[in-house]
């Protein structure tokens, strides 16, 4: 049900500046000693893909990639270098800005993965924690919609703050004609800790996602859904899509990362699937194992998900 094939995507941090303070911010302890990667890692990666025609697409990343001043110059390289498609990942809020979104289209941008949090802007900024971030980000997306051959993506991280909004938030969305594709990603900590209470029970969103998911579908957007089993899913599973583009990003990061423990599940041994995270062991801490209700997908399941 996605749009983006991500074995054609290389994507680069360049940046740990961010002027939100996310509730659900994965890297804010340690967002202050990562390091991004250099002008000199990026133009080689251009060098190689010049030589060697790697990747189609570039995704220039970070904490917020829009703080950089050196963004336009970058696009504008990388499309020098052979990158058909340039996209940004961003919070959005300087996209509120006219002329900022036309000096990144000018530039070479073709596609902004824009991250909202809720469906309303009391939601969304009580999440990011800066008021008038919605409006700003909902103005970007709208300012975009307008401009000719620009595709733009959504990313929700899924909390318990905001799972029974996800419905909403593809209503609230719904007018944007170059909206390709809206990603839910399911939080989850990057410690064996939910010290902030923040991860939803995934039975308890099994529902809004679903109607979420058949909303947009209809309306013709692509869907990735991430971090959620796969079993539970049903027909829906289809949507699951955990596969993510090559990622340069300082090494640090995953020492962090594996702190999740994922793909904890009682059935593992006994599933197929190839997609499924299972559960990560701040999940298990706080909801359980769900043995019940989670099941072994067969080979035939994975194959053949419509059929069930």
């Amino acid at each position: 049900m996605g749009r983006f094939d991500h074995t054609q995507y290389v994507s680069m941090t360049m940046e740990f500046r961010c002027n939100l303070k996310c509730v659900h911010c994965m890297i804010e302890d340690t967002m202050d000693h990562l390091k991004p990667q250099t002008a000199e890692d990026l133009h080689a990666l251009f060098a190689h893909n010049v030589m060697h025609r790697k990747w189609k697409g570039l995704i220039l990343t970070g904490s917020e990639i829009t703080l950089h001043r050196d963004l336009p110059e970058w696009v504008r390289a990388a499309r020098l270098s052979g990158f058909d498609r340039v996209r940004i990942q961003t919070h959005g809020m300087r996209l509120g800005s006219e002329s900022y979104c036309r000096e990144l289209v000018d530039a070479g941008v073709n596609e902004f993965f824009v991250s909202i949090a809720g469906a309303d802007a009391a939601t969304h900024d009580e999440i990011t924690t800066v008021p008038g971030s919605f409006e700003k980000s909902m103005r970007g997306l709208a300012i975009l919609d307008g401009i000719p051959d620009v595709l733009t993506i959504t990313n929700t991280v899924v909390t318990e703050r905001s799972y029974r909004q996800l419905p909403q938030l593809v209503a609230t969305l719904a007018h944007l004609k170059q909206l390709a594709q809206m990603e839910f990603w399911f939080y989850f900590p990057m410690s064996e800790q939910d010290d902030k209470q923040l991860l939803a029970s995934h039975l308890d969103a099994l529902p809004f996602l679903k109607q979420a998911i058949a909303d947009a579908w209809r309306s013709g957007r692509g869907i990735e859904v991430k971090n959620f089993p796969e079993c539970l899913l049903g027909k829906d599973r289809i949507a699951l899509y955990n596969d993510q583009p090559e990622l340069y990003i300082d090494e640090a990061f995953w020492t962090e990362f594996m702190r999740n423990g994922f793909y904890q599940c009682v059935h593992r041994d006994a599933c197929a699937s190839k997609q499924c995270l299972g559960l990560n062991t701040a999940y298990i801490k706080r909801f359980g194992w769900h043995e019940r209700e989670l099941s072994p997908l067969s080979p035939e399941q994975v194959l053949f998900p419509l059929r069930d």
